[in-house]
């Protein structure tokens, strides 16, 4: 499948042949225009007040301009509505950072480089705290901040313009193009409690192509060490004291350790002849990320060292208690191995001492501690290879008819790694060290765009695009997925953690649709804009459906204006999203409890009233003002979104044994599982709320400081719901999961060779359900100062996070306290928890 599609990406670099006839356009002297907006348009680039919707333009400058490596942080850092943080015992998040939009879920943003459509990450956010869980969308991180030009940050829905996904924007990566300008960046910084220390270099160059076009290449290597911020369990604590051989702490904290991250990507355009011009792009990236689980108790882990009886009581759950799980090795069950089940939950237990030093004289009889005595940690990773290709000819005819052709492959892999746990059905000859299969995803998009205007008011854009793409489950090793034999004693099959990937579920899963679109834009008078566009596009497994949009910009005076859209939104579950299924473990009430995703359409879920997975529907409305007051510019826009037929999780669900039987005839592993969800539409969202930004200029203190105030309010409600499928838990955690007000104030200060950055960040309450608490708003305060020390060559140092914010602890804000959890603060906090942050950055252009 990779070489077919490959080979269609390249063809297309052999069509100039047919258009020879062709000529590009001429190039006329046209009035500089500050913060040029090509997103969200098909006519002639506009300032950003001009458009009809809400765009954030960030040069490459305030990419660089600040102490973070990724991209997701960054544009945090610069877009209050945007919204990411580090989820470090989440399973795939550790790969692919789950980022929010005006709240709404990752894959309701689309993303572009160059304003062509990019490929959707390969992991599924089974963990999200809310908005992002279930989601599966593009890897934003793999794009390195010194192979930018701009980013473009469209607050719009734009479905009806670019295609599914785009209810919540768009965001577009322009890369550089530049022919003959280089930078290096060294960059290295650590935490202030001395972990965490992070390098990376960066080269980007570009070429001449025989002065008919530019090669721009980027490279970035990065390594970052983990971080730990966690402080003994309780549980853990009680065990050590009792003599049992465990870690202080049990469990990881923090950031994952993150090895071998190399970003290259390249970007092109050369005349080709007769007028076709030749452009592309193409990135290979590659990373080892590894982070830690959760911690498994030696006395209570279910299904690995002890099992749960209710003392024949089922349904009064106080009399729940932990006894020791042994398996009885000898071929005919004659062990007498039942003498050994005593009461577990009792460290200093004298019988349970008995019971265990009987284990270990008992070659007849096993129980994990005689092999893990103190229990184990598992630790979970994974390989990230992301790669993608676009190949296209453009050119302008004699009647000024533009033309572009193009085609693009991407794919993204996620192949999983599980340490340190076991398969506890395999007993003592169970493997420590897992793979646990991979997912994959690859997209193929085959786009024929048209512009032309008509007349000197009125521009018109149409096209048409292919889309396929293609989600993949490869199965884990034979060990990580398998019944050992003692399972049939109550021992839990699966690397105990992320059970591996069968063979039973493997396979691809691919999904194909087409569109059509027509664009336009009418300026009616000098002050007045008008815009529209409707698109169809025909899914498979879906059917067809109609977008539209429409917009206005009336400039009214001068200094005072008002835009406003509206427009509907479209997006059809993924093929990862419908077919795939995982085992997810949570600390729910101090109690770690086995959680899995099944099929929606499985004959399971159907009892509980899942179905067959629907398409999303939006509809978006914005208005805005923009204005300039004395010195200040000011933009203020509302959005508000309807989301109908929202696709989430549903609440979770008890699982009888008839039904373990059934999911295991499927190829899902459910042995280990306490409780399942699978797959819903069946709720809808209504999202709400406003962007305000206001920048200014102080020419003072030797030179000139630009201030700019950026915050952001959303509020989320769900409308409308099936109690039977979704609960008040899950409806919390969608409406409270991220905080809904943002505010950043920043003040970049210019004089002479120095530059100096402060900026003031503001991050309002939100949800735990981990920690089944509400955290306290936050400050934080990030510092840098810049020296430039020639032409070519600066030096900064800065703090990210100076006054070592980490949110308010666990004692006070939540009902799971720090000691059963093992983490001061919440792991889901928007700012992170891992506190102040010191670097230093060395940057040479040529």
């Amino acid at each position: 499948m990779f070489y077919r599609k490959l080979a269609l990406v390249s063809f297309m670099a052999g069509l100039s042949a047919s258009v020879a006839s062709i000529s590009l356009p001429t190039q006329a002297a046209e009035e500089v225009i500050e913060e040029v907006v090509t997103i969200g348009t098909r006519g002639k680039p506009r300032s950003a007040t001009d458009s009809t919707a809400a765009v954030d333009v960030i040069s490459a400058a305030d990419f660089l301009n600040q102490g973070e490596m990724d991209t997701n942080n960054l544009l945090r850092n610069l877009v209050p509505s945007f919204n990411v943080n580090d989820q470090p015992v989440n399973d795939a998040t550790i790969l692919v950072k789950p980022a929010n939009l005006r709240g709404l879920a990752p894959d309701h943003t689309l993303v572009l480089v160059n304003g062509k459509r990019r490929h959707r990450g390969s992991a599924i956010t089974w963990l999200g705290n809310g908005s992002s869980d279930g989601s599966q969308g593009p890897d934003i991180g793999a794009i390195p901040a010194l192979a930018l030009k701009s980013v473009e940050v469209l607050r719009d829905g734009a479905a009806a313009q670019y295609g599914s996904d785009a209810i919540a924007g768009v965001i577009n990566f322009n890369l550089k193009d530049s022919d003959s300008e280089s930078a290096i960046e060294v960059r290295h910084g650590v935490y202030k409690e001395g972990d965490g220390e992070t390098y990376s270099v960066a080269v980007n160059k570009g070429f001449s192509l025989g002065g008919k076009g530019f090669l721009n290449l980027t490279g970035e290597f990065t390594e970052q060490e983990a971080t730990n911020r966690s402080i003994q369990q309780t549980d853990a604590a009680a065990l050590a004291a009792a003599g049992f051989p465990v870690e202080n702490p049990v469990q990881v904290w923090g950031l994952p350790e993150v090895e071998d991250d190399i970003k290259l990507w390249a970007n092109f355009a050369r005349e080709l002849g007769a007028g076709v011009e030749l452009f592309g792009q193409a990135n290979h990236n590659h990373k080892k990320a590894t982070g830690s689980f959760f911690y498994r108790n030696p006395l209570t882990r279910d299904g690995v060292y002890s099992s749960t009886n209710d003392n024949g009581t089922p349904d009064n759950k106080t009399d729940d208690f932990s006894q020791l799980l042994v398996a009885d090795l000898t071929a005919n069950g004659s062990g007498n191995c039942s003498q050994y089940a005593v009461n577990s939950s009792e460290p200093t237990s004298p019988e349970l001492a008995s019971a265990l030093a009987g284990l270990a004289a008992d070659e007849n009889c096993f129980n994990f501690g005689e092999i893990l005595p103190g229990g184990f940690t598992p630790r979970f990773g994974g390989e990230v290879t992301d790669q993608s290709l676009l190949l296209g000819l453009r050119g302008t005819t004699e009647r000024e008819l533009g033309w572009s052709f193009s085609a693009y492959y991407g794919a993204h892999e996620s192949d999983f790694f599980l340490l340190n746990t076991v398969n506890a059905s395999l007993g003592a000859d169970s493997p420590t060290d897992f793979d646990v299969g991979s997912y994959g995803q690859e997209d193929l998009n085959v786009n024929a765009d048209f512009s032309m205007p008509l007349g000197d008011a009125i521009s018109l854009a149409f096209g048409t695009e292919y889309r396929e793409e293609t989600f993949s489950i490869s199965a884990g090793q034979i060990e990580s997925y398998i019944d050992g034999g003692l399972d049939i004693q109550g021992f839990s099959t699966s690397s105990n953690g992320f059970p591996g990937l069968s063979s039973d579920i493997s396979g691809d899963f691919s999904r194909e649709n087409y569109a059509v679109y027509v664009d336009s834009e009418w300026a009616l008078s000098d002050n007045f804009l008008a815009a529209g566009a409707v698109r169809y596009e025909d899914y498979e497994g879906f059917g067809g459906t109609t977008n539209f949009k429409l917009g206005a910009n009336w400039s009214i005076v001068d200094n005072f204006g008002v835009r406003a859209t509206f427009s509907t939104g479209f997006k059809a579950p993924t093929p990862g999203q419908s077919n795939a299924s995982n085992i997810t473990t949570q600390i729910l009430s101090g109690v770690l409890v086995n959680q899995g995703v099944i099929p929606s359409n499985s004959p399971v879920a159907r009892l509980r009233g899942g179905e067959d997975l629907d398409a999303e529907k939006s509809t978006n409305i914005t208005l805005g003002v923009y204005l300039t007051l004395a010195e200040f510019d000011i933009t203020l826009d509302y959005f508000n979104i309807d989301v109908d037929d929202r696709l989430s999780f549903s609440k979770n669900y008890g699982l009888t044994e008839d039904e373990r039987i059934s999911l295991q005839g499927q190829g899902i592993d459910a042995s280990d599982i306490s409780e399942f969800r699978f797959f819903t539409n069946q709720f809808d969202t209504n999202t709400s709320g406003f962007d305000l930004v206001i920048t200014t200029d102080t020419e003072w203190l030797n030179g000139i400081t630009a201030w700019s105030l950026a915050a952001n309010y959303t509020d989320t409600e769900v409308t409308s719901f099936d109690p039977e499928i979704l609960d008040n838990g899950r409806i919390k955690l969608i409406e409270n999961g991220i905080p809904d007000t943002r505010i950043n104030f920043s003040a970049n200060h210019a004089m002479d060779a120095w530059r100096l950055l402060a900026r003031l960040n503001y991050y309002s309450d939100f949800y735990d359900n981990e920690a089944d608490g509400t955290f306290d708003a936050a400050y934080t305060v990030d510092l840098e100062a810049t020296y430039q020390a020639t032409e070519h060559l600066s030096f900064a140092l800065g703090g990210r996070n100076i006054l070592d914010e980490t949110g308010c602890s666990l004692d006070n804000c939540s009902i799971s306290k720090a000691g059963e959890l093992g983490l001061p603060s919440s792991q889901y906090s928007p700012f992170g928890f891992n506190g102040a942050y010191y670097y230093g950055r060395l940057m040479y252009e040529f």
